[in-house]
Formats: structure tokens, sequence, C-alpha cells
């Protein structure tokens, strides 16, 4: 098998991860059917890790102690090529630590551990950042996984809905030019249950960041679904291509994108994790296949 890429098998899933950004870009149920992305010209990516940050800075800068550096939406992580640690039959994982090319980016220390494992039809995903410097480290993560969209290809889009484990009556968030809106926005979900449709999108990802839930599946009254449960996250994004394409990403975050008012010092952005030296910050998703 090429070195940059892993199968991991159970009886019910198959998951290929790569080396390059730690991505997932394979998800197979039992049968062999595929359900995520496959990275077409809409958009070329499956499921991007992002890190140091979540969506956007203001003027793609990141200010700190009167200096300031390039980062462009969702960080480096997504495009840099990690260290295999371990790759087993069911279980994998890859590291990112901090070098030249990332503190031309970001000037902090980092260690960036990314498992995989599977079991029965489950991929669990357990994303490990710990703070090898002296000073505090702040910094976002998200997961970024796009499924197809309509899963069947006999269903339409607006078969699907994202049902949230718990009603979600909080206001949402939008963004403008890629930066968080001032003023959030009455949810478009109906109890627990958002329906689907490409005019969602028409002011780009919708953003949970007051929510009730840890865990939401996308579904259709029939055929295979998948259940997205995480932990140490606290907002979530749903995004797919305004202008309409065939995947929709539902995205568990640890930060979000600057607000449009905000142009300081990065370490004061909102939604930041602030990692104390030597501490270790997890944070975990699973997404399970269900039905047929």
């Amino acid at each position: 098998m090429d070195g940059n890429i892993w199968t991991l098998r159970d009886k019910g899933i198959a998951a290929t991860i790569k080396a390059d950004g730690a991505e997932l870009c394979s998800l197979k149920n039992a049968a062999g059917f595929e359900l995520l992305w496959q990275a077409g010209p809409a958009w070329p990516r499956h499921a991007p890790l992002l890190f140091p940050i979540v969506g956007r800075l203001n003027q793609d800068e990141l200010r700190h102690d009167g200096r300031s550096w390039p980062m462009t939406q969702h960080g480096f992580a997504r495009d840099l090529r990690f260290d295999w640690l371990a790759r087993e039959t069911r279980s994998c994982s890859l590291v990112l630590t901090d070098n030249g090319e990332t503190r031309k980016r970001y000037p902090f220390a980092f260690r960036l551990v990314v498992s995989f494992a599977v079991a029965s039809s489950d991929l669990d995903v357990t994303l490990d950042v710990t703070n090898t410097g002296e000073d505090m480290l702040p910094a976002s993560i998200g997961a970024h996984p796009a499924f197809n969209w309509p899963l069947l290809p006999s269903l339409a889009k607006e078969d699907y809905e994202i049902v949230f484990a718990n009603d979600e009556p909080a206001p949402v968030r939008r963004l403008r030019g890629g930066l968080m809106r001032a003023a959030p926005e009455p949810s478009p979900v109906h109890g627990d249950s958002l329906p689907l449709s490409a005019r969602l999108f028409d002011d780009d990802a919708v953003i949970f960041d007051r929510l009730a839930s840890t865990s939401v599946r996308y579904q259709a009254a029939h055929g295979p679904s998948i259940e997205i449960a995480w932990d140490g996250f606290q907002e979530l994004g749903i995004w797919s291509k305004p202008e309409g394409a065939a995947f929709i990403c539902i995205e568990p975050w640890r930060g979000f994108a600057s607000p449009e008012a905000f142009s300081g010092d990065f370490t004061h952005k909102p939604g930041l994790m602030h990692i104390a030296p030597a501490e270790t910050r997890r944070l975990a998703y699973r997404m399970a296949i269900r039905g047929t």
C-alpha cells in the first residue's frame, strides 16, 4: 500500500486515511458503498482537519505581540504531511509538530496527534493537542467531513434532514466575507430537525454556537444514514457550496471565524482554547454508519 495512505477495516466499515493533512478520504459501509465526498471539481477536499484556526482571521493575518503572520482560512494542518505513529488493522495515528514552516505562520510550539479507530460500523477520531512550549498555546481545531448529498443517487437533496439529539431553538450565526456577523439569526431548525436544501447555504455556513446537542444524524426516510457524536467540541458548522454541490459538511468545531469587528491580538480572539505549557487537550468525534 502507498505509504501516504492506510485503510482500516472492520465488519461494517472501511476507512481510508492519508498522511497529507491526516485526512479521511474514504468511508464505506459493509457493502462497499462510498459515503464520503470524493473531492470532485466542486470542492477538492474530503474531510480536512482545521488547525490551528477554524474559519478566517481578519485580513488573513495572525497578530501577536505587535507582529503579524499570514494565516489563511482554516489554518495549515490540512495542507501538511503528518508522520505516521502507528498503522494497525483497525487503528492508526499520525502526528504533526511545529517546525520552521509552521513558525512562519504560527509562532507557537505544539504537537498534534490524530488517531483513527474502527469498530463494527463506527469510526472514532481522537485529536490530542499538546503545548510543547513555555507560553500559553492559543488554538482552535475542527473537523470538516463532507458526505455525499444525497447518499443514495435515487433520492433528492430535499429528502434529507439533519436530526439533532435535542431541540435547537437558539439563534445561529452566519458569515460575511468569511468573518462572523455581529448579529445572530433565527434558527432554521424545526424542533430537532434541520431540513436540507441547497438554498440553506445561500449565506454560506450555518453555525451553531449555542448547542444543546452533542450528536446529530444525517438521514433520509430510507437508505444509509450517518450519526456524528462529539466530545470537547463546542460549536457545529453545516456547510455546502452556496451554488449547490453534491456534498454536505457536518463539522464539529472548537472555535470559529473572527467576528467582523475583531482585529486584536490573536490570544484574545473569541472561541480559542488556551492550553497551558505541557498540557494536552483531547477532543473526539465518532462517525457511525447506520442502515443500508
